[in-house]
């Protein structure tokens, strides 16, 4: 039996989430534009890669150090307060970027710390969203908005550079940054008049809040350890971002480089991305995949190998098998995501869902500097297109090689044999862990 069956969610589901849906969508749609006008603004004003580099790695940490903790208090707080404070936290974080430009004063520890701030708001709401989907949507419908939400990526990556590139144009710079301050707005009122149920817990007695809390973070370890299916997928996560990111952050020099290219044939690459993305998504949302969602996943995850692989081999007058290769990938990504969101959502305990998404999710941006530290050596000795060849057969043996692990190919069917989540020694844990 799956961990998530006695839920239910009331048959008039969609208006509810769809109109707190929409708000998020403005939201992230705010961010983006932030995010792009604050890259673009340290790129003009430094010039410096290592600036870039240490504006990227900013946004990491909160992510990959406090996720898993982060996770412990999403399932213990209010998630749909959690989600109002941290998109106000945002908010105010921008409100500040905005006060510096106008000022005149901004300096680039600034934005490092505006960056910080912003990525620590992230890092407690993604996860509250996703875990509140769960008991906000019907299970047989997951998949679907997993597509659905990896369209809305996918269109970003497509709008959010030209768009930005516009408003820059036309306006100063504290008043693009205003507009987040208005998407925040139509994220935060939403959630103000509609109800999100919340999970039942099973309290913790005789322990102190601190103490509570630990025992959540372990009980959140101890149920992912104990759940093979779970944890060999976690695993494969990780191992994905570490062979696919560089790829994605070194394309810039494969179009110089191996290419011969300049700048309109990076852009054409990165829309290329955000097409397939669009694509991939919006089929998944109708489709819906496979019966057993993790054929879906394992079916884009050799996609997305092949389009790597192409984009890899792809001689140096072959642009456009380049291009077609980054599109395959891009289509791909959606459908290797979005039934593995669903997965979680409809199999993991929803109390416990926060820390499990957080602790995934840690554990895969944790790749994304130590990957570019292996990947940018290897590419200068070895030749750019050597890292893409090789994450693209590391994908296609990850799917096929899953296919042989029957706890992975059987991972919706719930922890049936894992022990139970509340009430979990802190030694055993660590134990398991260690």
């Amino acid at each position: 039996m799956n961990d998530n069956t006695s839920l239910s969610v009331p048959g008039n589901w969609k208006i509810p989430f769809f109109t707190i849906w929409t708000g998020q969508a403005f939201s992230i749609l705010g961010s983006a534009l932030v995010q792009f006008a604050l890259i673009w603004w340290l790129t003009q004003t430094t010039g410096s890669a290592t600036v870039l580099a240490t504006a990227s790695l900013v946004g990491f940490l909160p992510v990959i150090f406090l996720g898993p903790f982060a996770g412990a208090l999403i399932d213990r707080w209010n998630r749909r307060l959690v989600m109002i404070a941290a998109d106000s936290l945002i908010a105010l974080a921008t409100l500040g970027l905005i006060v510096l430009f106008w000022t005149g004063i901004i300096q680039p520890w600034h934005v490092y710390a505006i960056l910080f701030v912003r990525s620590l708001g992230s890092s407690f709401h993604w996860p509250a969203m996703q875990a509140s989907t769960s008991l906000m949507v019907p299970r047989e419908h997951l998949s679907r908005i997993a597509g659905g939400n990896q369209a809305l990526q996918g269109g970003l990556n497509i709008l959010a550079p030209p768009l930005g590139a516009v408003l820059l144009g036309l306006l100063p710079m504290y008043a693009v940054l205003s507009i987040d301050i208005l998407t925040a707005l139509l994220a935060v009122l939403p959630l103000l008049f509609v109800r999100i149920p919340q999970p039942e817990r099973v309290k913790a007695t005789g322990l102190s809040p601190v103490g509570a809390f630990w025992s959540d973070f372990k009980a959140g370890l101890r149920y992912v350890v104990s759940w093979p299916g779970l944890l060999i997928i976690a695993l494969m996560a990780t191992l994905v971002n570490f062979m696919v990111n560089p790829p994605f952050a070194l394309m810039p020099l494969l179009v110089t480089e191996h290419f011969g290219g300049g700048i309109f044939q990076v852009g054409w690459m990165d829309s290329a991305v955000g097409i397939g993305a669009v694509l991939g998504g919006v089929i998944l949302g109708v489709w819906g995949g496979f019966r057993r969602r993790i054929f879906t996943t394992l079916l884009g995850l050799s996609g997305m190998g092949v389009g790597i692989i192409l984009i890899g081999l792809a001689p140096s007058d072959a642009y456009w098998l380049g291009l077609a290769g980054v599109a395959l990938t891009g289509f791909m990504m959606p459908i290797t995501n979005g039934p593995l969101h669903a997965i979680v959502q409809s199999t993991v305990a929803p109390e416990m869902q926060g820390r499990v998404m957080t602790l995934i999710n840690s554990l895969a941006s944790a790749m994304t500097p130590l990957s570019m530290a292996v990947a940018g050596p290897l590419s200068d000795r070895l030749g750019i297109s050597f890292w893409y060849i090789l994450g693209g057969i590391s994908c296609l043996l990850m799917a096929v090689g899953s296919f042989l692990i029957p706890a992975v190919l059987r991972v919706e069917e719930g922890r049936n044999q894992a022990p139970a989540a509340v009430g979990i020694d802190a030694e055993e844990v660590l134990s398991v862990t260690l």
